[in-house]
């Protein structure tokens, strides 16, 4: 039997997880069977659980992905930038989807929350140290306290899930985001 290289095992799982995020924001966790993410991925339930111990932790795996590449995001280019992201396209990179079913299960599973804190405690040191930088090289406003700065963009966030869940439109939040980057902003 021929073996196969950690490229092709590192590829075959990058596959799987971006067809286990496409079928965990269209149906959700509870709707993304075995069968559908057998569908949305093209592999067998053997392929898809070789790399995955079970459904939990493919979705775990999707959305430590999602949190590890938000707060690359946030670190290069800051929490508004993730936001327009979203409002551009909510559906494209299945962070909504994902966002969504983390949200409901740090409200139901203490252990879920639990584990989940490390992840969480990464974006916000990420948003804490952005915006650090910023005030550092004169960009950020310096009346407000940095944590109260991010505590401010943690809310538009989550505002902006909360309205992109409730399939509110989305055409007009450039200006939004704009007026919350601004509001970060050191006045001109």
């Amino acid at each position: 039997m021929p073996r196969v290289s950690q490229d092709q095992l590192a590829a075959r799982r990058h596959e799987i997880l971006a067809g286990a995020r496409a079928c965990f924001a269209r149906y959700g966790y509870e709707g993304a069977t075995v069968r559908r993410l057998e569908e949305e991925t093209g592999l067998s339930r053997g392929a898809i659980f070789h790399h995955f111990r079970d459904k939990d932790s493919l979705f775990l795996a999707v959305a430590a992905d999602d949190a590890a590449e938000m707060a690359v995001t946030v670190a290069q280019y800051g929490l508004v930038q993730v936001m327009r992201n979203l409002a551009d396209n909510p559906d494209v990179a299945g962070w909504l989807g994902t966002q969504l079913e983390v949200g409901r299960r740090l409200r139901t599973e203490p252990e879920f929350a639990e584990q989940w804190a490390e992840r969480s405690g990464a974006i916000a040191a990420a948003t804490r140290d952005r915006l650090e930088r910023q005030r550092d090289a004169g960009v950020l406003r310096d009346d407000v306290p940095v944590a109260t700065l991010q505590r401010f963009l943690e809310l538009a966030y989550d505002g902006l899930v909360k309205h992109l869940a409730m399939g509110r439109p989305t055409d007009d939040l450039g200006p939004v985001l704009d007026l919350v980057e601004a509001a970060v902003r050191k006045p001109q």
